[in-house]
């Protein structure tokens, strides 16, 4: 045992005990101690350092620190973590922090042993920060110290904190390069706690491990690669490995089944369109390069199909020997067959990137794709350039009358249960009500779906396409659109008339449209000129042209009215035949890949029709919201003339009463001076008139004021009505107008008549029955008043004793007196509640007017959200139409990588 290791271990006083094992170690040290004390120069430092070790050992740890403390010489910093060893058994845990803090020394054992002191202390105390530097320390410092990794590691793991556990595994396994550290790692991974960490900080690990053991790399590697999937490192980690491994250039002689499984697998996810080619470009060479080297068999085709598919559209990004290596690779290979699911996966995944980007197919497309994903029918189109006998044999086949050669729309036959017809357009699929409409059915680009119950159909599993009669270009173009469905045609022909070059030049562009598809003719001898030789050479002379430029093709003759069937009977086997060799795994892939290409470039044309619709729609609204605003006004300047006509009229029928009943009042109580007479009470007379004149203004508001005021505000209320009216009118005019740019009726401007009725009530509750106003004082409104009719004997003395003299007197002061302010005070009194009235006028035709506005606002407001909308969606696909436009290329690019797969391979134009 070395010196230190003695020391770690506090075994040191045994380099005392030498021919005296078996004695008490305290007893020989303290001999010895006595002995030395006797000398001289006496050196007791290493004495009571080995004596603290026994004290330490038999648990009187205060001994032990007395005799340490007095260790003077190399021991010190021994004694010293020594000191803070038995402080920590006393449980002075902060002491003893302080005493080996104190330690200084160049041993790196000891400073090992103070760092992993300090981590037990710390961990005990509840520092685990503390604790974590101790231990990384320790780590750092001497790694190959016993135990002290591991005790890192199962810190780490407790406090789950695995950044410091995984960088610890990373370091020892390169370090040691030891496999059980490298296993260490890859379960860290697999339990996610690598998933933050950059992919560089495994580089290293990576190269160490790939020169210890291929096969642990390879799933080390794997499991790094899963945990980045779906990660914000992703790309990262792709960048990094594929630098990594062109350096490494691992061994094709190797077997890579899980790197290459990756490797595909990532592509696939590259390809998905959520990275934009000119980023996607920085990843691809490298990822395809790695792929090809560590692929082999089917695989290897893979990666070259994808490397070839590229190299077209970047030649300059892809190295010319990988290129080369992947055509001979391709050529060479055996494989020629892609699988049906992922082909069908390709297509879907186009319709959903459609669909979630706002390209939408209309009916007759959908329809399409549909049909064509119905691998379990086999669809032979009939088609030809004029209507020589193609409904007769259709019908023949069928077995019923219901193909007719002036029906303009394609059907198709197909077997149901139940009958049903369907007519399919671009807006709509509609139901068609019989075979009777069917044949009135005139529309150009217009399929026509039949399931109907016909055994014929049943029994072969067929699905029958008539096509119109292919005469003009617009049904040409509707030929080729439908192609996509048919898995094998029949093209009818004249074999009255010669052979035409159209004809040929027809038959030969559909099988350059569709060339898997496999095309047979018919010739149809209306005339049935059977023993004609004429007809006969003609017959021979069209079989020869047709086999020169079709040599595959069979050639029928069929005479529809001909009384045997052996012809058609012989169609029909061949018919069968033809579904009976018909393999769908073999056959869709190639349909759908064909049909997928012709997706994209409708994808392609419908991403501009929908930046034009969005420009069209843009301009539209704009001319909408200009029209809705020019409409709010129009509503505003009818608003105002309909509240100042009805204010007006109504302020006219008030004032007119004001001033009648101001004019009138005071003239009545004038001739109440009748009512004095010579025997009148002259003591009471005031009170007598007063009450008088009450009773008379009255009556005169009853009889006379009150009906002419209802009469002229009934006849108010019917204008108003008539001028209510009349703005309903010119804002039906104007929804109208507003509705027939739109198409439909989508904007009322209704008003609320309801206003009118609260009219009614509230003039019948002021106007119904007598109006009794308070009595007032009229003759007594005023001190002089009261002082001449109560003092009036005194005043005129003898004059009271000729009574005809006072009733004059009386007379003149009634007729002389000034009624204004009573008159008014009258007046203002009865006029209140009318005039009140008048102020709630403009609040209610405000109410009337009140949903026109909030409809015309909102229809306005609507148009400016859909303006900024679709003004957002334009400035989008203008600033980026690589975000569309990508997406579509890659597809592309995939349905390239097949076509290489199967070797199709056609000079393809990516533009």
């Amino acid at each position: 045992m070395t010196s230190e290791k003695r020391l770690i271990s506090k075994n040191y006083y045994q380099t005392f005990m030498e021919g005296t094992e078996n004695e008490n170690p305290t007893k020989v040290l303290g001999e010895l101690f006595h002995s030395e004390q006797q000398k001289v120069a006496a050196d007791l430092s290493d004495l009571r350092f080995a004596q603290g070790e026994v004290y330490f050992l038999n648990k009187d740890y205060e001994a032990a620190i007395f005799k340490w403390e007095n260790v003077n010489n190399e021991l010190t910093p021994w004694a010293l973590k020594n000191i803070a060893d038995a402080h920590v058994a006393l449980d002075f845990l902060e002491i003893a922090v302080e005493y080996y803090q104190a330690v200084k020394t160049d041993s790196v054992n000891l400073k090992t042993e103070v760092l992993l002191q300090l981590f037990l202390v710390y961990k005990q105390r509840g520092k685990l920060e503390m604790a974590a530097n101790s231990i990384k320390h320790a780590v750092e410092l001497n790694p190959d110290y016993p135990n002290v990794t591991d005790m890192a590691r199962a810190f780490f793991e407790e406090q789950s904190d695995f950044s410091d556990a995984v960088e610890l595994a990373v370091s020892e396994a390169v370090r040691t390069e030891s496999i059980s550290w490298f296993e260490v790692l890859e379960s860290y991974i697999f339990q996610g706690h690598t998933a933050g960490m950059a992919p560089a900080s495994f580089r290293e690990a990576l190269m160490t491990l790939y020169s210890l053991n291929q096969s642990r790399f390879e799933s080390l590697l794997a499991a790094l690669w899963r945990s980045y999937e779906q990660n914000e490192l992703s790309l990262q980690w792709l960048k990094e490995i594929n630098y990594l491994l062109l350096e490494i250039n691992p061994r094709p002689s190797l077997t890579w089944k899980k790197l290459t499984k990756l490797y595909e697998e990532t592509y696939r996810e590259l390809m998905d369109g959520t990275i934009l080619i000119e980023e996607l470009s920085s990843y691809i060479p490298n990822h395809l390069t790695n792929w090809m080297k560590i692929s082999t068999g089917q695989d290897a085709v893979i990666a070259s199909s994808a490397v070839l598919t590229w190299n077209e559209l970047y030649p300059v990004l892809m190295d010319e020997t990988i290129v080369t290596d992947a055509e001979q690779l391709v050529s060479h290979s055996s494989f020629d067959r892609i699988e049906h699911d992922e082909v069908l996966g390709l297509f879907d995944s186009i319709r959903k990137w459609a669909s979630k980007n706002g390209l939408i197919l209309n009916e007759q497309e959908e329809w399409l794709i549909d049909e064509l994903l119905d691998s379990n029918h086999f669809h032979l189109m009939v088609t030809g350039t004029e209507a020589v006998g193609k409904s007769e044999l259709i019908n023949k086949l069928l077995g019923r009358e219901i193909a007719n050669e002036s029906t303009l729309a394609t059907i198709q036959y197909k077997y149901a249960d139940q009958m049903e017809i369907q007519a399919i357009t671009d807006r709509e699929v509609r139901s068609v009500a019989d075979l009777i409409e069917l044949d009135q059915m005139a529309e150009e680009q217009v399929l026509i779906n039949c399931n109907m119950p016909i055994p014929f159909l049943r029994n072969h599993m067929l699905t029958l396409i008539d096509t119109p009669t292919i005469n003009r270009k617009a049904y040409r173009s509707s030929l080729f659109a439908q192609l996509n469905l048919a898995d094998g045609l029949l093209f009818v022909m004249d074999a009255s008339s010669p052979l035409t070059s159209r004809e040929m030049e027809l038959a030969i562009t559909i099988r350059e449209q569709a060339p898997e598809l496999p095309i047979h003719f018919i010739l149809s001898d209306m005339q049935q000129n059977a023993n004609d030789e004429a007809a006969s050479d003609l017959l021979e002379k069209t079989t020869s042209w047709i086999q020169t430029y079709f040599q595959s093709s069979r050639v029928f003759t069929y005479r529809p009215i001909s009384m045997h069937n052996s012809q058609a009977e012989e169609i029909e086997k061949f018919i069968q035949s033809m579904v009976q060799h018909y393999n769908p795994e073999n056959e869709m892939p190639h349909k759908i890949l064909h049909f997928s290409k012709q997706l994209i470039k409708l994808l392609l044309v419908k991403r501009v029709e929908m930046e034009n619709t969005l420009l069209e729609t843009i301009k539209w609204n704009e001319d909408m919201a200009m029209k809705l605003d020019g409409a709010v006004h129009q509503l505003r300047d009818l608003h105002e003339e309909k509240v100042q006509v009805i204010k007006e009229n109504y302020r006219t029928i008030i004032d007119k009463m004001r001033q009648d009943l101001l004019a009138n009042i005071p003239s009545l109580l004038v001739s109440c001076a009748k009512l004095v007479k010579e025997d009148s009470d002259f003591d009471n007379i005031h009170v007598t008139l007063n009450d008088e004149m009450n009773k008379q203004i009255n009556d005169y508001i009853d009889d006379v004021a009150l009906p002419k005021l209802i009469t002229a505000i009934q006849g108010w209320l019917a204008t108003s009505e008539v001028e209510f009216n009349d703005s309903e009118v010119a804002l039906d005019e104007m929804a109208e107008s507003l509705n027939q740019l739109h198409s439909e009726e989508q904007i009322r401007l209704d008003c609320d008549f309801k206003v009118l009725d609260d009219w009614h009530r509230d003039v019948d509750r002021m106007t119904s029955g007598s109006i009794q106003l308070e009595k007032i004082n009229i003759i007594k409104s005023s001190p002089a008043s009261q002082f001449i009719m109560k003092n009036a004997d005194k005043l005129f003395g003898a004059i009271i004793k000729n009574k005809g003299m006072l009733q004059n007197k009386y007379k003149q002061f009634i007729q002389t007196k000034d009624y204004s302010k009573t008159a008014e005070s009258i007046t203002n009194t009865f006029m209140q509640q009318f005039e009140y009235f008048e102020k709630t006028l403009e609040r209610d035709i405000n109410m009337f007017f009140a949903n026109p506005y909030a409809v015309l606002n909102k229809a306005e407001e609507d148009k400016q959200h859909e303006i900024s909308a679709n003004e957002q969606s334009l400035n989008k696909m203008q600033e980026n139409p690589e975000i569309y436009t990508d997406p579509l290329k890659l597809f592309e690019l995939k349905t390239r990588q097949y076509e290489w797969m199967s070797k199709e391979v056609q000079e393809y134009d990516y533009r």
